[in-house]
């Protein structure tokens, strides 16, 4: 079992809480860098949050 599978199955169920994380950390990152990165921070928010969940409701397909 890799490292990120190890992950995803911890934070199974906490989707929401994920999401919030990956927003703060992103808004953090913005921050620092003045939003020079804002594009790629933005593309790599929504990859991570694809990547564990975080971007689909609680019952439904992800979304748009």
């Amino acid at each position: 079992m890799s490292a990120l599978d190890k992950i995803k199955k911890m934070l199974k169920g906490h989707e929401q809480q994920v999401g919030k994380g990956i927003d703060k950390a992103g808004d953090m990152v913005d921050d620092r860098t003045q939003g020079k990165y804002k594009g790629h921070v933005d593309t790599g928010q929504d990859r991570l949050k694809q990547q564990f969940g975080a971007d689909r409701d609680q019952d439904g397909p992800p979304r748009a």
